[in-house]
């Protein structure tokens, strides 16, 4: 399971001064703390700073590279500011993201081509939100299709279902893994993730929700998720789910967590 670190956003109220006031310690603590929680890439994404975004995400790139080895995920709707990141990141970067609607897809791809960078690919087109799972199979065909025509590897792209909330569409659960399953049928080799507490949103205790269906989606294919590494039962229960799913050679990585304490929740 790959595990995009969320916490470093300042749409969170804690994180927002901090990057404001160019707190060092608070981010860097922060991004150490989920890289060794297990982060496979610790997303940055300062988007509430509208008039100082790329100025913020050159300096949120420039803290958080200083104290980790893991790369990060650029993320950003605007290309001048996922191009400030993706200039000052060392390594190959995560950008997130790139749709299928025509102009953010010419202003993203050359970012991607130049800096050789994964993405995360949002199963939008210019018609809006997808409505269920054949939309959302049909614009994850097109986007792989086109990403790879330009160039894009497919093990590079990360393609995200667009999670929403099954408080407002019970059936958005069974759709969306629906559509996981598809995608990854028809191509193999394409990463699936996604922002996975989106499917609470608005329901109460919504950490069962989300842990539930993180092992649901896990079964369909799904092999990364944008989430909080710092809480340890979700990433017990990916660690497990891995090794039950066949991706875990020897269970080598379920027993390391285990000896380490970490799945001791």
């Amino acid at each position: 399971m790959i595990i995009i670190g969320e916490l470093i956003n300042t749409s969170r109220e804690e994180v927002e001064p901090a990057v404001k006031e160019r707190d060092v310690e608070f981010i860097q603590n922060l991004a150490q703390e989920q890289e060794k929680a297990g982060a496979d890439f610790i997303d940055v994404n300062c988007g509430t700073l509208i008039r100082e975004e790329a100025e913020a995400m050159e300096w949120l790139v420039e803290t958080v590279q200083e104290v980790v080895e893991v790369p990060l995920c650029i993320d950003s709707p605007d290309p001048e500011v996922i191009r400030v990141g993706l200039e000052t990141h060392q390594g190959k970067a995560l950008v997130n993201s790139i749709t299928a609607e025509e102009e953010r897809y010419q202003e993203t791809l050359p970012l991607l081509q130049e800096y050789d960078a994964e993405v995360v690919a949002l199963v939008m087109d210019d018609g809006g939100m997808p409505k269920d799972a054949e939309d959302r199979i049909r614009v994850a065909a097109q986007l792989i299709e086109d990403l790879t025509a330009d160039g894009i590897d497919i093990d590079d792209i990360y393609v995200d279902p667009i999670i929403q909330p099954i408080g407002t569409d019970e059936k958005m659960g069974i759709q969306i893994l629906n559509a996981i399953q598809e995608i990854v049928t028809e191509y193999p080799g394409v990463h699936i993730t996604c922002g996975l507490s989106n499917i609470s949103h608005g329901l109460p205790e919504r950490p069962l929700l989300n842990q539930a269906f993180m092992l649901l989606a896990m079964s369909r294919g799904m092999d990364s998720a944008i989430l909080d590494p710092l809480d340890e039962r979700i990433m017990a229960l990916a660690t497990a789910a891995d090794t039950l799913l066949a991706n875990d050679q020897y269970c080598a990585n379920y027993i390391k967590a285990a000896k380490s304490g970490h799945l001791d929740v």
